[in-house]
């Protein structure tokens, strides 16, 4: 706007030095004939109003400002005097603005160690509004208005403590996962029409899944036996679990339940007709349908069986889970590589399993 502004006041000038040869008569002709362009220009706009832009605006401001309000109904114009009056109004009314700002900036922003242990103290005690965090700072010897701690919660979008003192049923399951075992049971068919039953078993929070095994027919004494094998697996993983989420299905027997509340593990029943209720294990059950048995022809019990255990391999030891973060159940997300001529020289070999159904990467030896 002020490069526009500088144009116009400029070539004013040299209409105004053009004008200075010329007779008052010339002026006057020139005068009545303008005139007469703008009732001309009127006449055919109609009620359309001619739009000025903000540098128009601000040289006929200037240019007609200083004139009495009288001499002003008496020019011909395309707007109200009014109007000029009102644009030299705002335009004063800017300057006065722009001159009225502080010359200094405000407090300065709290540090940037402060508002990251803020957030931390927020996230880690979801309970503690924000005057239990502003005392929780002091204490620590760091001084912050209290208004502070409420400023930079609000900006990082943190509801107050009450609401975020309730925990969905997602953070409530990750709390528990330690504790945590989920099976059921499945069925594939054989190229011979045979119904197989395979039943699994999932920990909450390595994803580690277990095969129990497969049979046509899954019989109390199968499934008691499972049930013991499982006990003993988990005795020598010195695992701490606690609870096992199965479903209603009339393939558990009594003596299910029972070996495993001598191993100080209680069975929670999922609700009728609530798969959600098991949802990790029914997306394993997916998961393993849709990668090696929905690509591969079951021939009969023993095939399935050697499948199943090399599929249970290559997930445990090798496929990232993104419910852990892409690490593996069994093993950890190696260090990221940062050395530049190890990048550069990436020698990555392919391991194929079940035929090449499943991929496995590793480097080089």
């Amino acid at each position: 706007m002020l490069l526009r502004l500088a144009y116009l006041g400029l070539t004013k000038t040299f209409t105004l030095l053009r004008l200075l040869p010329m007779t008052d008569r010339d002026k006057e002709i020139e005068i009545l004939v303008l005139r007469h362009q703008i009732a001309v220009l009127q006449r055919q706009l109609g009620d359309i109003k001619v739009r000025f832009n903000p540098a128009d605006r601000a040289l006929l401001a200037a240019l007609l400002h200083r004139l009495p309000r009288q001499t002003l109904r008496r020019l011909r114009l395309l707007v109200r005097p009014d109007t000029i009056l009102r644009w030299h109004h705002d335009q004063l009314r800017q300057h006065h603005a722009r001159m009225s700002q502080p010359k200094r900036p405000g407090r300065p922003r709290t540090i940037r160690s402060i508002r990251v242990l803020l957030l931390r103290l927020a996230k880690e005690n979801p309970n503690w509004d924000y005057r239990r965090i502003h005392g929780e700072l002091l204490v620590l010897g760091i001084k912050v208005a209290a208004s502070t701690v409420w400023q930079v919660l609000t900006n990082a979008g943190i509801t107050p403590a009450p609401e975020r003192a309730s925990s969905t049923w997602a953070q409530f399951l990750r709390s528990q996962a330690d504790a945590l075992l989920a099976c059921d049971f499945f069925e594939t068919v054989t190229l011979t029409g045979i119904r197989m039953y395979v039943l699994v078993v999932i920990e909450h929070a390595s994803r580690r899944i277990r095969i129990l095994g497969a049979t046509p027919h899954p019989t109390a004494a199968w499934v008691t036996q499972a049930a013991r094998n499982l006990v003993m697996d988990l005795e020598d993983a010195n695992s701490r679990t606690r609870f096992l989420i199965r479903d209603r299905d009339g393939k558990f027997p009594h003596l299910f339940d029972a070996i495993l509340a001598d191993a100080g593990i209680q069975v929670i029943l999922s609700g009728i007709q609530m798969p959600r209720m098991n949802s990790i294990t029914e997306r394993w059950i997916q998961t393993c349908r849709h990668e090696p048995l929905d690509r591969t022809l079951i021939w009969n019990q023993r095939h399935l069986l050697h499948a199943l255990r090399e599929y249970e391999r290559f997930y445990n030891n090798h496929r990232p889970h993104q419910g852990i973060a892409n690490a593996r159940p069994l093993r950890p997300l190696p260090s990221p590589i940062t050395s530049q001529a190890e990048i550069t020289g990436l020698d990555i070999r392919r391991h194929q399993r079940l035929g090449g159904i499943l991929n496995e990467y590793h480097h080089a030896a």
